[in-house]
């Protein structure tokens, strides 16, 4: 099986080069700020993240074939529901909800999708998903009827990170959720980092280059950035260069 994206995340970690990926949610950005995030891509996207939790099949169809013909960057599908699969992608983030006691998103859906994935040809990368409190309610947590980690709480999510890896998740994705007001704090990534090898994620509420910058210097690898560029596209450039910043100290 293609193991290209995640040995690209991997060998960037090895070297400390932080990477960034924009999140494109097709049910909810206008095709002009689509385009302008095109037009943008060679400021520093490493990977394109495609999927919501509301998402239906032909517009996610649309959104990656635009993409393909449009970017070299990888495709790898963000998905909200267990058939959210296409060929037209590259990867796919294969979440298990370990925050949350949902059976259904820590197992079930899973076997629903198990054997469309392996048909897809899709890179699969199991990926322990940690909903954090962004300060807001947010679609992940209304949809998955879990309750997101309280930001203070720090020891229950480096442990449950620590389970996620024990179980053999190759990745970790700490979110504080789309349009979260305060993205994942410094404090609970830099806890985790010091617990576990595997790649980190980040993402939800980053909407400044100085947020993104903190939040990869405490310890992330992998920035994802949607939200706050529906609004204006052109943040893109100021957070690429932050991203840049964070991996060359």
């Amino acid at each position: 099986m293609n193991q290209a994206v995640y040995a690209s995340i991997v060998k960037s970690q090895e070297v400390g080069r932080k990477q960034l990926a924009v999140l494109i949610d097709p049910d909810r950005l206008r095709t002009q700020s689509l385009e302008a995030l095109i037009a943008l891509a060679e400021q520093g996207i490493d990977f394109f993240f495609i999927g919501g939790s509301l998402l239906m099949d032909e517009k996610m169809e649309e959104c990656l074939q635009l993409l393909r013909r449009s970017v070299p960057q990888p495709l790898v599908i963000f998905p909200g529901s267990p058939l959210q699969i296409s060929a037209q992608a590259d990867a796919i983030l294969l979440l298990s909800l370990i925050s949350g006691r949902n059976p259904d998103l820590l197992i079930g859906q899973h076997v629903i999708a198990a054997p469309y994935l392996k048909a897809s040809g899709l890179e699969i990368i199991p990926t322990g998903y940690m909903l954090i409190d962004g300060g807001v309610s947010t679609t992940a947590a209304y949809m998955s009827g879990t309750q997101p980690i309280p930001p203070e709480k720090i020891e229950i999510a480096v442990c449950t990170a620590m389970a996620g890896t024990m179980l053999g998740l190759k990745m970790l994705y700490l979110d504080a959720g789309s349009g979260a007001q305060k993205p994942v704090s410094p404090e609970m990534i830099a806890a985790v980092r010091e617990e576990v090898e595997i790649p980190l994620i980040t993402g939800g509420g980053i909407r400044t280059p100085e947020k993104a910058y903190t939040n990869l210097r405490a310890g992330a690898d992998l920035l994802v950035v949607g939200n706050a560029l529906e609004k204006d596209p052109a943040l893109l450039i100021e957070i690429a260069a932050a991203v840049r910043a964070a991996g060359n100290i």
